[in-house]
């Protein structure tokens, strides 16, 4: 039986609004450090970064409003708040309740809130060059069950379905009379194209579509220059950001709006590893500690912050915890947006002072020094931002609040 979820009641629209209306072992660094994943898991859908160096630092910048697309069904003229009636927030890579701007957006601009997350049978049972494999799949139904156990907690819930989402999407808009759906961008070229499906069947519905930035340290929307004219190499990516400023993390909702009344849509179960279409038995080399979710990730974290609190400097010793052994440890969670890097970044900055600092140290070999991991986060960052740029649609700019590879 479901827990008891809040639920919102809903004015119904009338006649006249109506008609307007695998975890893998693939390193993001070659050098010491990676971002990678245990050995035991599939090698693909993480990037292999060189190590490199560079310090930023910065007060946070003011957060900027994000594209709308599409048209949208009115806003209700009884509602003296200009509150949209109902939005869904569709999840993807973003599995946290924690730094999330676009469920906070949804919440804050919302009267009631339709949290989603669909299984797409495209991305699983393929061969591990291209889907998800058993170890992959496995870690994606933890942390989605973890979501759902977040969002509970603070009365909500989350949706579960499988199928494809430009055909999900417009039948539960329909189902709840849906103002918009909130999301936050990818950068493979896959995600790009179901942004682009979800966009074109949500426009037939007469859906706005709200796009969100989280996935990277540094926003989208801050960087010194337009993203089809961001430098290939890290280089000139390295020389234009110095200095570039991290926005503040956003504190999770203690509450959250309830779910719509209107269309009494059915929560779902959660799928198994044979519903994907993956064969379980392959999963059984998956190591324990594996587990996916925010609430794992934000432990590991903490546990990782006093590790590098208790080692030498890097530029010190070798023999420590630096290097491939990091990815173990949180590369997983961030892949699939459990975590994010500004809230690792906070995290690490205030209790791991030796791995990692907001002082800008242009000299900086990159080796040494107190900032190895700072380092290692603006690799990531160059990645998915290249990534966005060549994934792109051709003479298509990149609008405020995209998103990023994990």
């Amino acid at each position: 039986m479901e827990p008891a979820t809040q639920f919102a009641e809903i004015p119904e629209a009338n006649a006249a609004e109506e008609q307007q209306n695998p975890l893998a072992m693939a390193p993001f660094a070659t050098a010491s450090l990676s971002f990678s994943l245990p050995t035991a898991l599939p090698t693909t859908h993480f990037f292999q970064q060189p190590k490199i160096s560079a310090l930023f630092s910065g007060q946070p910048a003011k957060a900027k409003s994000p594209l709308s697309l599409g048209p949208h069904r009115p806003l209700d003229p009884n509602n003296g708040a200009g509150l949209r009636k109902c939005s869904i927030v569709l999840f993807r890579a973003d599995l946290r309740v924690h730094d999330n701007e676009c469920l906070n957006a949804a919440n804050n601009e919302s009267m009631s809130v339709l949290p989603v997350f669909c299984f797409d049978p495209r991305d699983y049972g393929k061969s591990p060059s291209s889907g998800k494999g058993p170890f992959q799949a496995s870690f994606m139904l933890e942390s989605v069950a973890d979501l759902r156990n977040s969002l509970r907690s603070r009365g909500s819930d989350l949706v579960v379905r499988m199928g494809r989402l430009e055909e999900v999407l417009p039948e539960m808009a329909k189902a709840v009379g849906a103002d918009a759906v909130y999301v936050n961008r990818e950068v493979s070229k896959d995600a790009v194209k179901s942004e682009e499906r979800i966009e074109a069947a949500m426009k037939e519905e007469g859906v706005e579509v709200k796009y969100f930035w989280g996935s990277t340290l540094f926003h989208v929307d801050d960087l010194p220059f337009k993203l089809e004219d961001m430098p290939s190499n890290y280089g000139g990516f390295r020389e234009k950001v110095q200095g570039l400023e991290v926005r503040k993390t956003m504190a999770a909702l203690d509450q959250l709006k309830g779910l719509p009344k209107r269309g009494d849509v059915e929560l779902g179960e959660m799928p198994s590893l044979a519903d994907l279409g993956v064969n379980p038995i392959a999963q059984e080399g998956k190591a324990a500690s594996m587990l996916g979710g925010e609430s794992e990730a934000l432990q590991r974290i903490k546990k990782f912050a006093a590790e590098c609190q208790q080692q030498p400097n890097k530029g010190t010793s070798s023999d420590n915890i630096y290097g491939a052994n990091f990815s173990s440890k949180i590369a997983p969670w961030l892949t699939n947006g459990c975590i994010s890097p500004r809230t690792m970044f906070d995290e690490l900055k205030k209790t791991a002072s030796n791995a990692i600092s907001a002082a800008i140290k242009p000299n900086d070999g990159g080796d040494g020094g107190s900032n190895w991991l700072m380092n290692e986060f603006l690799w990531r960052d160059f990645f998915r931002f290249v990534t966005k740029k060549y994934s792109s649609p051709v003479g298509a700019p990149t609008p405020v609040g995209a998103g990023a590879l994990a």
